[in-house]
């Protein structure tokens, strides 16, 4: 089907777009040629800098619906009746990786979940995994500089990854996840979701409760071993986007159950485990799981560097009856992720389709910067105005929640159970004898390429002290391959 004539970006008619124009046949290039001039000049500006985080990803359409009433524990109007419909966009990625790596690489997969309700976009930021390495937004630049490129050698080090985690013991849980079956997905479809931090919930009443969220995956998990995903990442470095993609085209919409954990507000501050720590959990037995919705991936995006790449979330995009905890990771996020995606894509990112809300208007009085459209047309910029602008609704998104002691650099609240090996070595012995072999496998293959003793020890030690059995077996694997 044609389309008419090519154009240049102005809308000019394009007469050859196979010869540069020149001085004579055989001569230099003129600098008139206006076409070749644009042409080469967009197409050097073609790239956008990549995510520092989660580079490499892929994304797809969806719907979510509630199957259960959650109104005495939020006000959140796209919650606010079972069968109710909201449309969503959810990205899938790695984390270390760069935009050209492959996908069946051991790595955290991130969860960004953009929910379009008629109260503003709700975005849900999190990973594959309901924990985390650290605990504390400070750490976060120095760990990532762990696991990309070596100022020196241009590549990930094992002597970096190590010499971190080793001196973190706060990531033994995430690492204990991370090298254990779940490590590797066989696809983004045969993965569970996490909202990972705590958020708060609050009801009509100004009731809180705090909350996590899980995203059960209906297709059943499915994970790849160390050696697949070694043969799949080099025969096909597209397999979970190719995969996504497929399945979506052929009409196998992926699905999730999701469920929330709450916590009324006053149970936190004698709950055996920190409950805004974000390298530990919430017990199922303490804290059991709630059905109530369910999530469907349907359409693919038309390209991939519009609605993708050029994609933003930030878990500061709150809506009414939603807000944050004192998570300190989460603290840090909300700042974060909006600075990275304005530093990334632009100032008006946030007006693009993929980022715009589409189940209501934006209102604010920002205006110009890079790429801005003028929809505000002749408006007022500024608040109050007594020209009909929009105006504040003096009814805060969540409720306040009461903070005492002074100003200062403090470590996060210690709680009955707060160490930072117990959970990983729950996690362990909830393990088969199949599944403990694989793991202490994986973990010995990396830890046997770190140069330093010092540095070997000082892991394998961390998971001793989750669980004797477990660090006794990583001792003895990393030995042998060590000699």
């Amino acid at each position: 089907m044609t389309q008419g004539p090519l154009t240049t970006e102005a809308g000019a008619p394009v007469a050859d777009n196979q010869n540069s124009e020149t001085a004579g046949v055989g001569g230099p290039v003129l600098v008139q040629d206006q076409l070749l001039l644009e042409k080469l000049a967009h197409f050097n500006r073609e790239r956008i800098p990549e995510r520092v985080v989660h580079a490499r990803g892929a994304g797809a359409y969806g719907t979510f619906t509630v199957t259960r009433d959650v109104s005495r524990w939020t006000r959140a109007a796209f919650l606010s009746e079972v069968g109710k419909e909201t449309e969503t966009f959810l990205r899938f990625s790695t984390v270390a990786g760069n935009l050209g790596a492959a996908d069946a690489v051991r790595d955290p997969r991130g969860w960004a979940l953009k929910f379009y309700t008629e109260e503003g976009n709700y975005d849900l930021v999190g990973n594959n995994t309901p924990v985390f390495f650290i605990k504390d937004a400070i750490k976060f630049p120095d760990f990532i500089h762990t696991q990309k490129r070596d100022p020196y050698s241009g590549s990930q080090e094992a002597d970096n990854v190590w010499d971190f985690w080793g001196l973190s013991p706060e990531s033994t849980h995430q690492v204990t996840w991370l090298f254990g079956d779940r490590g590797i997905p066989a696809s983004y479809r045969h993965m569970n979701g996490y909202g990972s931090h705590t958020y708060q919930w609050n009801n009509e009443a100004g009731e809180v409760f705090w909350v996590k969220y899980h995203f059960k995956t209906d297709q059943g998990i499915e994970n790849l071993t160390q050696d697949e995903a070694n043969r799949l990442a080099g025969e096909d470095p597209d397999s979970h986007q190719r995969d996504l993609r497929e399945a979506i085209e052929r009409g196998d919409f992926p699905t999730w159950t999701v469920q929330v954990q709450i916590m009324p507000a006053a149970d936190a501050a004698n709950y055996r485990f920190n409950p805004f720590d974000l390298t530990k959990v919430w017990p199922h037995e303490d804290y059991p799981p709630i059905k109530i919705g369910r999530l469907e991936l349907n359409r693919n995006p038309e390209n991939i560097f519009a609605e993708v790449e050029q994609s933003i979330f930030s878990p500061a995009h709150f809506v009414p009856g939603i807000g944050p905890s004192p998570d300190k990771m989460l603290q840090g996020r909300l700042f974060a992720y909006g600075d990275a995606h304005r530093y990334r894509v632009g100032i008006n990112a946030d007006h693009l389709p993929v980022n715009r809300p589409h189940a209501t208007e934006a209102r604010t009085h920002a205006r110009d910067g890079l790429l801005y459209d003028g929809r505000h047309k002749g408006a007022k910029n500024y608040e109050p105005n007594s020209f009909g602008g929009p105006h504040q609704t003096d009814r805060p998104l969540w409720q306040s929640t009461p903070v005492t002691g002074g100003t200062g650099d403090h470590a996060a609240p210690v709680h009955a159970e707060d160490d930072d090996f117990v959970q990983a070595g729950n996690l362990y012995r909830l393990m088969s004898e199949d599944e403990k072999d694989r793991l202490i496998g994986n973990l010995a293959g990396f830890i046997a390429k770190v140069s330093r003793d010092d540095i070997a020890e000082r892991a394998i030690g961390n998971f001793r002290q989750a669980d004797g059995d477990f660090g006794k077996r990583l001792e003895a694997a990393v030995q042998a391959l060590r000699g």
